[in-house]
């Protein structure tokens, strides 16, 4: 699926600074929790800082799409939630935050996932890692995500959405940019599009209170995943930034079902 053209169009300064908010920051190596930052050149001079959090060899293995106002290393606090359920987290930053080099932009968010994700299956691989591989996005980061579970079905058991977003238009509307685009219906990161291709195990997490990417959107993806095998996860009360805060147990224990049964 050829969804360049639509990626381009995002590629704007008036879309760019509205959806992305890199933060410069980087964690060093911790035992407390056991985390690491392993880096993937994604371009000439440009490579992506992953932090590592590894829990036990057999564990499933989530790759991790954080979203726009967070970096990896923001995981550190999160990570041994996971831990605790026998979970290893790879959290993936974006050009520009973290300690990766560059800048972001749609277009190369969507592109970096492919050499990130041989990455993630090479480091599971040469460590000993037995457990399954999954791929998870949260607000932003359901975009690699979904575009990762589209390409690579074969490779991954599957794909966690969290507050993910569906329709190029919503968004649109959402970012007030509408102007850009006049009559003609955008495509952007075409999450509704890929999502209805998913064919592997799908679990949709949301915020019933989200005030910046409505609840109507997770449903979306819900309805438009193409997968027989597909579950969902709407908190009561939880908004966009305090899902984890309000629902942490409902949360880890839909992950650790989805991920434990596969």
């Amino acid at each position: 699926m050829d969804l360049d053209k639509g990626l381009e169009r995002y590629d704007r300064p008036e879309i760019l600074y509205r959806l992305f908010f890199p933060r410069r920051e980087v964690a060093p190596d911790t035992q407390k929790p056991r985390a690491f930052n392993r880096f993937v050149n994604v371009a000439e001079g440009i490579s992506i800082c992953c932090r590592c959090y590894p829990a036990r060899l057999d564990g499933p293995n989530i790759l991790y799409f954080h979203g726009n106002g967070e970096v990896a290393s923001d995981y550190d606090y999160v990570a041994p939630v996971y831990a605790q359920r026998g979970l290893n987290l790879y959290v993936a930053d974006y050009r520009g935050y973290g300690g990766s080099g560059g800048s972001p932009t749609c277009t190369a968010m969507i592109k970096d996932a492919h050499p990130i994700f041989r990455d993630f299956i090479k480091y599971i691989g040469e460590n000993g890692f037995t457990g399954s591989p999954f791929v998870m996005g949260r607000s932003l980061g359901s975009a690699p995500a979904i575009e990762l579970a589209c390409h690579y079905q074969s490779q991954l058991r599957g794909l966690i959405v969290e507050s993910g977003f569906a329709s190029a238009v919503n968004q649109v509307a959402r970012l007030g940019v509408e102007h850009l685009f006049g009559d003609e219906s955008p495509v952007g990161f075409g999450n509704d599009l890929k999502i209805a291709d998913v064919r592997i195990p799908t679990l949709i997490i949301h915020g019933e209170w989200d005030e910046i990417i409505p609840p109507t959107e997770g449903k979306a993806l819900y309805e438009l995943s193409g997968t027989a095998d597909k579950s969902s996860l709407f908190i009561p009360r939880a908004g966009h930034n305090d899902i984890m805060m309000l629902g942490l147990e409902a949360y880890m224990d839909a992950v650790g079902t989805f991920t434990g049964r596969l």
